[in-house]
């Protein structure tokens, strides 16, 4: 028969998987802070030895860091994900911008769907959270915090559809976003019409998910990131419109 003693677990084996799960699922970020060695081994029950030697154990895979006088931090794994090369390649090409949104709206519409469907109760009270909170950076004016919660608010939405794989594959897409790689998303919000429809965007996202629809949720992403791949588009094209006009006006000054 296929049966094999069951072999007691060391306390340190335990806490290693605990910590792995929370990493997996998104839920420890990367570059978040650990408790307190005294705090963490109180909430996790077990004694200080065998919380430093779990630590030990995941900063040797690579998965926890030690910083001078600071701590123990979860370790910025989603960088590795792209070869610096290649990022520099998505920073000097416009080609990789626009694949950039297809790819996005193809995977955050699936996921949205998912969260949709999939989605708890609890995912969906955060992203109701997110949009309060962009609602409220709106009505300030504050592009900076409304390009940071526009991220924190479709990262939600990947988290909502459980997904591990998608989830960190996603995260390493927007870092390099936040990065400024593929495009500056902060003159989007500087531009008063723009910022307007974003918000109703976002809203209609939102509305849908609240109603578990699945089908809308989708769509209101795809039509989102559809207006987003538009405005990008035009502002390029502006952009070298002018560029060809201050050409010309050189031209002319010097004849």
């Amino acid at each position: 028969m296929p049966f094999e003693k069951v072999q007691p677990e060391k306390l340190s084996a335990a806490v290693v998987r605990q910590i792995e799960k929370l990493i997996l699922r998104g839920i420890l970020r990367p570059g978040e802070r650990l408790p307190s060695e005294r705090e963490l081994s109180d909430k996790l029950g077990v004694s200080r030895p065998s919380l430093r030697e779990a630590v030990a154990e995941l900063q040797n895979r690579g998965l926890l860091e030690a910083r001078a006088n600071a701590g123990i931090f979860v370790t910025e794994v989603i960088g590795s994900a792209f070869s610096e090369a290649l990022v520099g390649l998505f920073a000097n090409h416009d080609e990789a911008v626009f694949d950039y949104l297809s790819f996005r709206r193809d995977m955050e519409g699936l996921a949205a769907e998912r969260a949709a469907r999939h989605g708890t109760t609890t995912d969906l009270k955060v992203i109701a959270e997110l949009m309060a909170k962009m609602e409220a950076a709106h009505g300030k004016r504050n592009p900076t915090e409304e390009s940071r919660l526009d991220a924190d608010f479709h990262l939600a939405i990947i988290e909502a559809s459980h997904n591990v794989i998608m989830l960190h594959m996603m995260r390493s897409m927007y870092q390099l976003l936040r990065e400024g790689v593929f495009y500056n998303r902060q003159i989007m919000f500087k531009q008063r019409a723009t910022r307007e429809q974003l918000l109703e965007q976002h809203q209609a996202i939102n509305t849908a998910l609240q109603a578990r629809d699945g089908a809308a949720a989708r769509a209101a992403v795809e039509a989102h990131l559809n207006f987003v791949e538009d405005a990008l588009s035009a502002d390029r094209k502006s952009n070298r419109n002018e560029l060809i006009a201050r050409q010309r006006l050189l031209r002319e000054t010097e004849r």
